[in-house]
């Protein structure tokens, strides 16, 4: 049986219920779009791993429509704080200590003492999450390390009947997940380059932000090295095209079939990443050559997940 697809007028009370109820709904976010659960049960949350395919290890992010609801769950310092009242409702987590008594289920934050929490921006989120009163778990919609949802077409390929409601709120936005801030010796982390660009954190906070190191086991999601990937190969960087490959350009080239963004906007190329890596993989390409990407602002973003998505595969 297929997820049914429901539209604005009768969705959110819909996919509210169907949370509470301990089953998974995908609901779009100016991100990517989410596979979301309760985060208060442990069951709903073990659904999420299984639907993915997602290892328990690798911690999940909550999902709140405000500050206020996230401050009831975690401990912010100020420099979290400031963030938070700076950029959310926005494409911005941050990690921070879990509040003693939290009642998000153990399980999203793979046993860790610190949880990831973000406020969403979009419209059609933010009246899921207040209709729902939970905090709920969302990490992408798609099979685990494969390429992120950024349309309900895209959810419904790649995860099928395993959801019970897909919410279609069209097209996301920014196309990337979100940034992750986490804090080491008290000091803020990039954790994961995303939706917000590291220059305008540091603008905010005064200061440069310290660089997380990834690990075999994650103490933020993103942080493996092999994600986003799709079923052709890629090879970065490529400044011409192969006998046998697809390029995906960047840039003015007026022959190009796959482009993230012909002016150069990288913006534009954040937004149609994803979307891109699934018509190329859906034409059966073997190898993608991918353009070089200027990195800086989204570009950083870009090429994390690009290399990601090019590293070897267990």
């Amino acid at each position: 049986m297929q997820p049914r697809e429901t539209h604005l007028t009768q969705s959110v009370t819909h996919a509210a219920e169907a949370l509470i109820e301990g089953k998974l709904v995908a609901f779009p976010t100016e991100t990517v779009y989410g596979l979301g659960a309760d985060a208060t049960q442990d069951k709903a949350v073990a659904r999420v791993f299984a639907a993915k395919g997602r290892p328990s290890f690798n911690p999940l992010i909550v999902h709140v429509p405000s500050l206020e609801d996230a401050v009831a769950l975690g401990e912010f310092s100020p420099e979290a704080s400031e963030l938070a009242k700076l950029f959310w409702p926005g494409p911005l987590t941050l990690v921070v200590p879990r509040r003693k008594g939290c009642p998000v289920s153990l399980l999203a934050s793979a046993g860790l003492p610190s949880l990831a929490i973000r406020v969403p921006k979009h419209p059609l989120a933010q009246a899921l999450l207040k209709a729902v009163r939970r905090p709920v778990v969302a990490p992408s919609a798609n099979p685990s390390g494969h390429i992120s949802p950024t349309t309900a077409a895209h959810v419904r390929a790649g995860l099928g009947d395993k959801v019970s409601v897909i919410l279609d709120g069209g097209p996301a936005a920014i196309g990337l997940e979100s940034t992750i801030i986490g804090f080491l010796g008290g000091r803020a982390a990039l954790y994961r380059p995303g939706g917000l660009a590291r220059e305008e954190i540091e603008s905010a906070l005064g200061h440069r932000l310290v660089q997380a190191e990834d690990a075999k086991k994650p103490s933020a999601p993103g942080q493996l090295e092999s994600h986003y990937a799709p079923k052709a190969q890629l090879r970065l960087n490529a400044k011409a095209v192969k006998e046998g490959e697809i390029y995906l350009a960047f840039g003015p080239m007026p022959d190009a079939t796959f482009n993230l963004s012909p002016s150069g906007d990288l913006i534009e190329a954040a937004a149609n990443l994803f979307r891109l890596l699934h018509e190329i993989d859906a034409t059966g390409a073997r190898v993608i050559a991918v353009a070089p990407i200027p990195d800086r602002g989204l570009g950083e973003a870009i090429n994390d997940r690009l290399k990601r998505a090019a590293a070897p595969r267990s």
